[in-house]
C-alpha cells in the first residue's frame, strides 16, 4: 500500500497536482469582520457563505469570523493583502490609511442625504472608479454594504455645537473625521471598534459616532446616558477579496460567487434600514439613554459647524471627487 501510494503522489507531482486536489478539497474563503452576527454586515456575510457554497455545490467553503475574533481593525487588512484571509468588509475609512483616500468622502458630515443618493454613487459609475482604486494594493472591491447613518452619544446632552468642546471621542483612522470633531472642539481618539464598549464603560472616551444597530448590538447604549439623532454621517462597508486569489480562481467558480456576492448585498441592504428601526426601537424600550431629537435650527447650526470640514479634506479626498458626490444630491433632490 505504502509503494502504491509513493507512486500514486510522484505521477501527481509530474502532472503538476497536490494531494488536496485530487482529493477535490473545497476551495476555503475566510471571511473576517468586526461586527455581530446579528448585525446588517454579519447577516450579510452569513447570507454570502450560504449562497457561495449553494451555488458552488460544495467547491466553496466560506468560513466567517465576525466580532474580530480573527483579526481586529488594524490588523485585517494587512491579513488580506498577506493572504492570511481571503474576504473582509471593512468600512470605507479604513482605506485612507492604505493610501487610498479617496474613499474619505464617504466620511464627509451630511454628504450622503440619503438612501437614494447613496445608491446613485454605489451603484454606478462613480462607485466602480472607487472600487478600481483598490487593486493597485492587491484588492478586489466586490460590493457596498450598508450599515447606515451615524447618531452621536455620550455621557452629556450633545445638542449645540458647543456641547461637543472637550469631549473625547472614539473614531475611526480617517482624516475627515479627526477634522470633524475638531472642528466642533472635541478630542478625536482613534479606537479599534471591538474596544470602544470598555472605553466607554471605563471613561477612556466620553462619546462615540455610530448606527443604531451598532450602537444596540455592542451594547454602547448601555454606557452612555445620551443618544443625539443626527443623522449626520454615514457607515458603509466596501466588501473585498484578495485579488490575486480571486484572480486564480476558476472562471465557473468566480461567476458563481459573483452571482452569490449580488444576491447577498441586495439581502444584506435591505436588511440595514429595518436593524436600524429595531436597534432604535430596542434601545428606547431599554430606557437606559436619553435620545435627543435636534430642531430644524439646531440641526442647521450642526451642519454650519462642520463646513469647514469640506474644505480641510478637498486636498487629500480630492475636489472633484467631492463635487462629483455633491452633484449626486444635487440630482437626486431636484
Amino acid at each position: 500500500m505504502r509503494t502504491l501510494a509513493i507512486a500514486v503522489s510522484i505521477a501527481a507531482l509530474a502532472l503538476g497536482l497536490t494531494w488536496p486536489a485530487l482529493a477535490q478539497s473545497p476551495i476555503i474563503i475566510k471571511f473576517s469582520h468586526v461586527v455581530a452576527t446579528d448585525t446588517p454586515k454579519g447577516k450579510g456575510a452569513e447570507k454570502f457563505k450560504e449562497l457561495a457554497e449553494k451555488y458552488t455545490g460544495g467547491k466553496v467553503k466560506v468560513e466567517v469570523y465576525p466580532n474580530s475574533t480573527l483579526y481586529k481593525d488594524k490588523e485585517e487588512l494587512e491579513a488580506l493583502q498577506l493572504g492570511s484571509v481571503q474576504m473582509l468588509a471593512p468600512s470605507n475609512s479604513k482605506f485612507g490609511p492604505l493610501g487610498i483616500r479617496e474613499f474619505e468622502v464617504f466620511d464627509l458630515p451630511y454628504i450622503l442625504p440619503d438612501i437614494k443618493t447613496l445608491r446613485r454613487v454605489t451603484g454606478g459609475p462613480l462607485g466602480t472608479k472607487l472600487l478600481k482604486l483598490l487593486e493597485p494594493k492587491g484588492i478586489t472591491g466586490l460590493a457596498y454594504w450598508d450599515n447606515g447613518f451615524k447618531q452621536m452619544s455620550a455621557n452629556k446632552k450633545l445638542i449645540t455645537p458647543a456641547d461637543y468642546q472637550g469631549v473625547k471621542f472614539r473614531i475611526q483612522s480617517s482624516r475627515v473625521l479627526q477634522a470633524q470633531f475638531k472642528a466642533l472642539g472635541s478630542l478625536p481618539q482613534v479606537m479599534a471598534f471591538s474596544e470602544v464598549y470598555q472605553a466607554l464603560q471605563t471613561g477612556v472616551v466620553d462619546g462615540q459616532e455610530n448606527t443604531w444597530s451598532n450602537i444596540y448590538t455592542q451594547k454602547m447604549h448601555e454606557v452612555q446616558k445620551y443618544i443625539t439623532e443626527t443623522n449626520h454621517g454615514y457607515i458603509g462597508y466596501v466588501v473585498i477579496v484578495n485579488k490575486k486569489f480571486w484572480d486564480d480562481l476558476p472562471a465557473d467558480i468566480r461567476d458563481q460567487l459573483t452571482k452569490a456576492m449580488k444576491e447577498a448585498t441586495d439581502f444584506s441592504n435591505a436588511q440595514s434600514q429595518k436593524e436600524n428601526d429595531d436597534a432604535l426601537a430596542e434601545i428606547k424600550k431599554s430606557g437606559k439613554s436619553e435620545i435627543i431629537k435636534l430642531t430644524a435650527e439646531q440641526d442647521e447650526a450642526m451642519r454650519k459647524a462642520m463646513e469647514p470640514v469640506y474644505k480641510d479634506a478637498a486636498g487629500r479626498v480630492g475636489q472633484a471627487l467631492i463635487d462629483e458626490f455633491l452633484k449626486e444630491a444635487k440630482s437626486t433632490t431636484n
